[in-house]
């Protein structure tokens, strides 16, 4: 790994972090083993800069690529994107094809806007709530990126966010002045919502469908009615979970409708695509305020799409995904119980986590990363299955899996210390943890 670990010796002087992306960094799976950089990608085989080929089994790019890298069906329509011309002074017809396409999907809608990652989605879909309400509040729940109407919340209370999905998230550089515009509540509390929405000063609530647990439509259909009582929209950021078990966002399937809903990650199959769906009444809202940047007109992302709907549509990835994910469950769950060890398993089928609980917990999963890499997997505690991963790769992955728990079985039972047994530094877990 000499090329790898050189260049990211060099990325720590030039780039803060190293990388643009917390998820990416090596320190979140196995410090100084990680191969840090790739120089090729396909179905589900990365290859790093040294040379060395692994099969990706960890959170396949962070749910972007559910066909699998270089889908040659996508590619080759960007490719021909990019022969004609990817930016020009007018503007690209394929926005209107998806735009109209993905409302057909989704029959509340009528509008939409696009942008190019989840976090700037997310905070157009905030602006738009807040012209159309002309209140400021947001009450959330879940992750919904890094902009600063959402790292506000952290401003009140430091630990507002903990139990969103990161911890340790400083609101440093963050004006002091939006202080309590975004209050938390958490899922199932439908009482705490009330109590947050019952003032009156709120512009929307905004929540995922769904990331570990699967609400109820009962549910769904209460904060529906919380926000109609209120006066306040309702948006659901479908970043991660939209096209994941249907064919467009995951509420879909609750037969509950927001006012807004943000697609993304999956939408361009790696191509950088997301966008925010609404009603004609709503949407117009962006039309008051400021809402504009030139690359949101790029041509690929919206080429990318149409192709990647298309695939998607015709082998029904959602339903392939989600029966290799439960497939992949139950195989952690069996491999848990063959070698005495305990993991719990979270999340919808397409998007599963698992960790493995014991007191040296970071260690564990350190240790397993370590060993699968040994073995040609890129494995963490979380597998975003792809239509690309053959029941082949997964009969091989559990092999080795298994093996790997044997071995940790063996060192926990010693009652030795996981951390003799790790090549290198121990992952990280938080954002805290890297600073």
């Amino acid at each position: 790994m000499e090329k790898g670990n050189n260049l990211y010796s060099r990325a720590l002087n030039v780039v803060p972090g190293g990388n643009s992306l917390l998820s990416k960094r090596r320190e979140m799976f196995a410090p100084d083993q990680w191969p840090a950089y790739f120089e090729s990608a396909k179905g589900i085989e990365v290859v790093d800069l040294d040379g060395n080929q692994y099969r990706d089994f960890s959170h396949f790019s962070v749910g972007t690529c559910t066909l699998g890298y270089g889908h040659d069906a996508v590619n080759k329509e960007v490719i021909s994107c990019v022969h004609k011309g990817n930016m020009s002074s007018l503007n690209s017809p394929e926005e209107i094809y998806l735009a109209e396409r993905l409302t057909k999907m989704h029959p509340w809608s009528d509008m939409v806007r696009f942008a190019r990652s989840g976090g700037e989605a997310n905070a157009i879909a905030v602006r738009i709530a807040r012209s159309f309400t002309n209140k400021s509040k947001i009450a959330f729940c879940g992750y919904h990126g890094w902009h600063d109407w959402y790292l506000s919340a952290n401003l009140e209370d430091p630990e507002n966010l903990d139990k969103q999905l990161l911890s340790g998230l400083s609101p440093v550089g963050v004006p002091k002045e939006l202080a309590s515009t975004a209050v938390p509540f958490y899922d199932g509390d439908l009482e705490g919502l009330e109590k947050i929405l019952s003032k009156g000063d709120v512009a929307a609530i905004k929540m995922e469908v769904m990331r570990s647990k699967a609400p109820t439509k009962s549910y769904l259909l209460n904060v529906r009615e919380l926000a109609d009582k209120y006066n306040c929209l309702l948006i659901f950021d479908e970043c991660t979970s939209g096209f994941r078990e249907t064919f467009g966002g995951l509420h879909l399937t609750y037969d509950v409708s927001p006012d807004i809903s943000i697609l993304g990650k999956t939408l361009g199959n790696g191509y950088a695509i997301t966008a925010v769906l609404g009603s004609k009444p709503v949407m117009s809202a962006s039309q008051a305020t400021f809402i504009s940047s030139t690359f949101f007109t790029e041509r690929l992302g919206f080429v990318a799409a149409l192709a990647t709907l298309d695939v998607m549509e015709s082998t029904q990835s959602w339903r392939v995904i989600s029966e290799k994910g439960k497939v992949f469950k139950d195989r952690v769950k069996l491999a848990a119980e063959n070698n005495d060890l305990k993991i719990d398993v979270s999340g919808m089928d397409a998007l599963v986590s698992y960790n493995i609980d014991c007191p040296a917990r970071l260690e564990a999963k350190t240790f397993v990363t370590q060993e699968m890499l040994s073995e040609g997997f890129l494995a963490g505690n979380l597998f975003y299955p792809s239509i690309a991963h053959s029941d082949k790769d997964i009969e091989d992955f559990f092999l080795a899996f298994d093996n790997v728990l044997g071995r940790l079985n063996k060192i926990t039972v010693s009652g030795k210390d996981i951390s003799a047994y790790l090549k290198g530094s121990l992952c990280h877990s938080t954002f805290e943890r890297l600073n």
